[in-house]
Formats: C-alpha cells, structure tokens, sequence
C-alpha cells in the first residue's frame, strides 16, 4: 500500500490505494440523476453491464481541462473514431461505494471505466491484447494518471480480461460512440474558457473586485449571481477566450491585476 495523492478539479483530497490504483480527481458532491438499472449478462458472475449507447455530456466529470500532479488534461469535444493501445489498470475495493467523476456512486462489481481526457459517459470495448479477451465497459470517471496508464477498469471488467492478479495488462480501446449528431450541448462548438477570478458572499465586494478588473483592462468582467439556499454567492468571472494559450494569458492579467485565486471557471 502507498499513499496517493487525489486531484479533483476544484480540490485535492488525500486517500490511500494499492499500487495498481492510480489517482483520480473526486466528483463534486451533489446529487445526481443514477444511470438506468441494467441486467447483469449472462456469464459475468454478477457484473452489471448495458446496451452501448450515445449518451448525452454528464453534468459533472466534463470540464474544458483540469490538471492533476502538474499535468494538463484537456477533455475531447467527441468520442466518435476514438482508437488507442496502451497499459490498462484497475480499481478495486478502495474506492467501492464512492464518488466518481460524474457524481455517480462507484460500483467495482458494474462494468465501469475512468478514462483521462474521453467525454463522460463513452462506451468503450477493451480487447486484452495478450489474451484476446474483450469487454464493453461504460466510462464515468476520470483516471488513471499514472504514467503510461491509458485506461482503468472496474474489478469486474478486469476480472473478465483476466488481469486482476497481474494488475495491468496491455489493451486496445475502441469508442463505441456512433457518427450520428451528439445531443444538444454534448460536446462544444466552438472552445470557450471562462475564468473566476473570486466568488463573494457580499455583491458588492464582488463588483468591488469586477471594478478594479475592468479598469485594468480584463475583457468580459461579469459578475454572476450564484446564491442558493445555503447562501448568497456572486461570482466575478471574466472571458470567454478560445484558445488554452489565452486562457492562461488571461489568468496571469487576472493575478497581475488582484485576482490572486483566479481559476477555470466551471
């Protein structure tokens, strides 16, 4: 067992899990609509699986980027033509009955996959490449971000590639996501960076800060009313820019001017 450090967009919470259990970011802990209930298939010991299917963006897990361990990831538009070869890993009972990056509850006995930049959900087939074994698993988190690590799998689904013992095997990921048009909102048109520069729980510290950006020349200063019932919170956020080069460009005139905590707005 090592200690590992674990990245979420907005925050970093510290667990520990097994070697072959890489990071992985938390989900925000708010709640969300669970995925439809699926039949275990025949064969699977138990494993639940579902019909592969395009799927809407999740709410959650689908930032432009986020960054773990001083890596960038930047979340792909689409999952349509999506091929790739590389080092599968999985994760076990560490993390059963928690969150993942889409908010919804892991289950180590469902056949699940974390993925670093595929939109979520995707439906994926993984073909062990050693053996020829092959499984449809549908991605919800985010992971692994171990070095060479291109996938990581659910208990159940590495059980079924018959790589439990070993802990990684060598796999080919094909997307099962169709060529038709994704939904509405599932993937974006044009690249488009917002930046926060502070949330308040005073309107008027939050124009106070929108003020001094302004004059400062910051492009697009608007200040959001984000309160609920837990609280009044205005959001002072400034953008949009297209590119990532901008949007860093546009985080160094945020500091620059005050705004020490400026971040991806989400």
């Amino acid at each position: 067992m090592t200690p590992r450090r674990f990245a979420g967009v907005l925050a970093l919470l510290a667990l520990a899990g097994c070697a072959r259990e890489p990071l992985r970011p938390t989900a925000p802990p708010a709640p969300v609509t669970p995925p439809a209930q699926v039949t275990p298939p025949a064969g699977s010991g138990g494993a639940t699986a579902g019909v592969p299917r395009d799927e809407p963006r999740a709410k959650y897990g689908n930032p432009p980027f986020y960054e773990v361990g001083g890596r960038r990831y930047v979340v792909l538009d689409s999952a349509v033509g999506y091929v790739e070869q590389g080092i599968a890993s999985w994760y076990g009972p560490d993390f059963h009955g928690g969150r993942t990056s889409t908010g919804e509850t892991y289950d180590m006995d469902s056949m699940t996959g974390a993925h670093p930049t595929l939109p979520l959900p995707t439906w994926v087939r993984v073909t062990n490449l050693g053996n020829g074994k092959s499984v449809v698993v549908r991605l919800n988190d985010r992971g692994p971000f171990a070095k060479g690590r291109i996938i990581d799998l659910s208990r159940a689904a590495a059980e079924q590639l018959d790589m439990v013992r070993a802990g990684t095997a060598r796999v080919e990921v094909v997307s099962l996501a169709g060529s038709a048009a994704p939904a509405a909102g599932a993937t974006l048109a044009t690249a488009s960076y917002y930046a926060q520069a502070g949330a308040f729980g005073s309107r008027d510290n939050a124009e106070a800060l929108a003020a001094r950006l302004r004059a400062a020349g910051i492009p697009g200063v608007t200040v959001a009313d984000a309160s609920t019932g837990g609280g009044a919170l205005f959001r002072v956020r400034a953008g949009p820019v297209a590119t990532l080069a901008d949007f860093d460009a546009l985080i160094e005139r945020l500091r620059a001017a005050g705004a020490g905590d400026a971040r991806l707005a989400l």
